[in-house]
């Protein structure tokens, strides 16, 4: 839902008991929500928990079962289940910035050098 500026100008402009009705309401709505959050975890991590039957017979924990799953689509080519795993075990590619005061010489000759050119030679 999008803030409208017109809604918060006619709340200031509302009786104080209004406008504590108001937020009791939404303080409502936030607490049925976290409420709803949590009980959705809280199935989820009894599912992952849980024995899960294979097609073999044999049974596995939810999380297991899900991990296999993962682990072949990724096999099957599916790149968002491979970043997916990756991310998982800490194999993420790590970008590193580094941030300094550099003379402009110097970043002409790491350019210079880059673009495999010499432009010192003329200096």
């Amino acid at each position: 839902m999008a803030l409208n500026p017109q809604n918060l100008t006619n709340l200031k402009d509302r009786p104080e008991e209004e406008r504590r009705e108001i937020a009791a309401k939404g303080g409502h709505a936030r607490k049925a929500a976290l409420d709803r959050k949590k009980s959705l975890r809280l199935a989820l991590e009894e599912l992952l928990t849980s024995d899960v039957k294979l097609k073999n017979g044999g049974t596995k924990s939810g999380a297991e079962a899900l991990a296999a799953k993962l682990f072949e689509r990724g096999l099957n080519g599916d790149v968002r289940a491979f970043e997916t795993i990756r991310a998982t075990v800490g194999q993420d590619p790590v970008q590193k910035v580094m941030v300094a005061d550099v003379d402009q010489a110097t970043i002409e000759e790491v350019e210079a050098a880059v673009m495999g050119s010499d432009s010192t030679a003329s200096d």
